[in-house]
C-alpha cells in the first residue's frame, strides 16, 4: 500500500474530536477511515480534570454519586465487525486474525504516535523500517512513551479470532490521573481490514459528574447569571408595578426580555445539571431551551431596533416600520435558532465545518445589518430631538448611543480575540478558559438590557411625557421630572399639569403626523 500523508487527516480528526458534547459517546454501526496505512476511527475528545482519589482506592468513593471524585475513560459493549472478506482468509481454528487497538492520548502527546523512517512520509503503524529503527512490532501502531508517565499513551488491544465477523471489547476503566485534554481513537493496522466498523459506549467522567471539562465551569456561571437576571428582576418589577397605571409598550418589552433573560439562564442551569448526572443531553430538553434562549436574543435585539427608532419615548408606534421589524425578527430568530441547534442539540461533531459555516453566516450577516439599522435609526430620532429642542431626551438618547458604542467595539474585540484563540489553539490545549468565550456574549447583552433599564424605568409621569415635544425651560423641568421619576408638589405641579392638558392633544398630533412623514420616506 502506498503511504499517503496523514497528518493533516489526523489533524482535522482531532479538531472535530475536540468539539463533541456528550460524556457518554455512543457509536452505532461507526465505520472506519483509511488514514495512511492505517484504518482510524475517531472516539472523542474532552478535557477531564485529574482524579482525586487512586484507582485503587475503592473505599474512598461512593459508586451512587456521580461526585465521588474519579475520572475515568469507560469501555462498555465495543463490538467491531469486519467484512466477509476478510474473514474469509482465516480458518476456525485460528488464533488473533485480526487486531484492533484503542489509543487514549494527551493532546500534549500526539506527536508520541505514529513515525517516518529516514525522513519519508510518516505513518500510523509500525512499517519494516521503523521496526529496525524504533523497535516497534510490525502491525501494530507506533507508540512512544510520554515524558511525563511511562505508561501514557494507553494502548488497549481486541483480537478477532477465527473466522468469526464480530470481536467484543473486553469492559475496561482507564483512570485518569492528570488534567489534559484526552483524545481515543480506534485503529487497525491490518491492510485487509476494509469495511471494519464498530458499535457500543465509552463513558468519560470528571471528578464532579460527566460534564465536560472545559463545560462545567458554565454550570456555576448560569447560576450567577440567573441571580443577576432574578436581582434586576426585583428591581424593575418594583418600580412597574408601583407605577403600573403609567407603564409604556416599551417597559413592557422590556418586562418580557427580563423574564426570558431569566428564564434562560435557569433552563441552561438545569440542562447542564442533567448533562452532568447523566453523561447525555436529551434532544427535546437542549431543543426547548436554546428555543428560549433564541426568542430571547430576537426580542433582545428587536427592543433596541425599537428604542433606537424611538419607540416608547419620541413617537407612539412604529408605524409602516412595523411589519419590517418583525420580518427581520422573524428571520433572525429561525437564524439563530439553527445554528444553536445544531451546536447543542447532540453531539456538535454531527456537524461538519462547512455546514457550521453555512448556518454562522446568515446569523453574522444579521447581525451586522441590526448593528447598521440601529444606529442609522439612532442617528435620525437625535437629529429630531435636537431639532425640537428636547435637551433632556437627546441626553438620554446620547447616553444610550455611547452605550451601544462601546458595546459595539467590545464585541468586535472580542471576535478578533475569539478568532485567535481558536487559530493558536488548534487541539483544544486550553480547554480550561474555553468558557469564557461563550460567558462574554451572556455578560454583554445582560449589560445593554441594565442599561434600557435605567434609562426608561417606570415613573408616575410615563404616559404624560412619554411623547412630548416641549419647547422651553418650563417643558425642560417637566421633562427632567418625568426622567428623573420625580414628582410635582402643591398648586405649581397642578398648574403645570393644566398647561399641559392644554396642549397635549395637538402636540400628540403633530408628532403623528411626523412620524408618518418619516415613515414614508423610509
Amino acid at each position: 500500500m502506498a503511504f499517503t500523508s496523514w497528518r493533516s487527516t489526523l489533524l482535522t480528526l482531532l479538531v472535530l474530536a475536540s468539539a463533541v458534547s456528550a460524556s457518554v459517546h455512543t457509536y452505532i454501526s461507526d465505520s472506519f477511515k483509511e488514514v495512511g496505512n492505517a484504518f482510524l476511527l475517531s472516539g472523542g475528545s474532552e478535557g477531564i480534570v485529574a482524579s482525586r482519589v487512586g484507582p485503587g482506592d475503592a473505599d474512598k468513593w461512593n459508586p451512587y454519586r456521580i461526585s465521588d471524585g474519579r475520572s475515568f475513560i469507560r469501555f462498555e459493549n465495543i463490538t467491531f465487525w469486519r467484512s466477509k472478506e476478510a474473514a474469509s482468509q482465516h480458518s476456525d481454528k485460528e488464533h488473533s486474525t485480526g487486531l484492533i487497538q484503542a489509543i487514549i492520548f494527551e493532546a500534549a502527546d500526539r506527536d508520541n504516535i505514529g513515525g517516518s523512517a529516514y525522513g519519508g512520509q510518516r505513518s500510523i503503524c509500525c512499517t519494516p523500517d521503523l521496526a529496525k529503527l524504533e523497535g516497534c512490532k510490525q502491525g501494530e501502531v507506533l507508540r512512544r512513551p510520554s515524558a511525563v508517565d511511562f505508561n501514557w499513551p494507553v494502548v488497549l488491544n481486541t483480537e478477532f479470532n477465527g473466522n468469526y465477523l464480530f470481536a467484543k471489547m473486553d469492559p475496561r476503566e482507564v483512570h485518569i490521573s492528570k488534567t489534559g485534554m484526552y483524545n481515543l481513537f480506534f485503529i487497525s493496522c491490518d491492510p485487509v481490514m476494509k469495511g471494519l466498523y464498530m458499535s457500543g459506549k465509552t463513558y468519560w467522567k470528571n471528578p464532579d459528574g460527566y460534564l465536560p471539562g472545559r463545560m462545567a465551569p458554565l454550570m456555576t456561571f448560569y447560576i450567577f447569571m440567573a441571580l443577576a437576571y432574578f436581582m434586576l428582576s426585583i428591581i424593575w418589577f418594583t418600580q412597574y408595578v408601583r407605577f403600573w397605571k403609567d407603564v409604556l409598550p416599551l417597559q413592557n418589552c422590556i418586562t418580557l426580555v427580563i423574564a426570558l433573560g431569566f428564564f434562560e439562564m435557569t433552563l441552561w442551569y438545569f440542562e447542564y445539571l442533567n448533562f452532568n448526572i447523566t453523561g447525555m443531553r436529551p434532544v427535546g430538553i437542549t431543543t426547548w431551551v436554546v428555543t428560549v434562549g433564541a426568542i430571547r436574543k430576537t426580542v433582545s435585539r428587536l427592543l433596541i431596533l425599537s428604542v433606537s427608532m424611538g419607540y416608547g419615548v419620541v413617537r407612539p408606534t412604529l408605524g409602516g416600520l412595523t411589519s419590517k421589524v418583525l420580518l427581520l425578527g422573524a428571520t433572525y430568530f429561525l437564524a439563530s435558532e439553527l445554528l444553536d441547534i445544531a451546536e447543542n442539540v447532540g453531539t456538535i461533531n454531527d456537524i461538519s465545518g462547512k455546514a457550521r459555516l453555512f448556518l454562522v453566516l446568515p446569523d453574522a450577516f444579521l447581525d451586522a445589518f441590526l448593528i447598521l439599522w440601529i444606529f442609522t435609526s439612532l442617528s435620525k430620532t437625535l437629529e429630531k430631538l435636537q431639532s425640537k429642542r428636547s435637551t433632556v431626551k437627546l441626553d438620554i438618547y446620547r447616553k444610550f448611543t455611547n452605550a451601544l458604542a462601546i458595546a459595539v467595539v467590545a464585541s468586535v474585540a472580542w471576535i478578533g480575540y475569539e478568532v485567535y484563540f481558536k487559530a493558536t489553539d488548534p487541539f483544544s490545549e486550553r480547554w480550561q478558559s474555553a468558557w469564557i468565550i461563550t460567558a462574554f456574549w451572556d455578560i454583554l447583552a445582560f449589560a445593554i438590557l441594565c442599561v434600557i433599564c435605567y434609562l426608561w424605568a417606570p415613573s408616575q409621569s410615563s404616559q404624560r411625557y412619554a411623547y412630548s415635544e416641549e419647547v422651553g425651560e418650563d417643558a425642560d423641568d417637566e421633562e427632567a421630572q418625568f426622567l428623573t421619576r420625580g414628582t410635582s408638589e402643591g398648586d405649581v405641579g397642578l398648574v403645570k399639569q393644566e398647561k399641559k392638558d392644554k396642549n397635549y392633544g395637538n402636540t400628540d398630533d403633530f408628532t403623528l403626523e411626523d412620524d408618518m412623514e418619516e415613515d414614508k420616506r423610509e
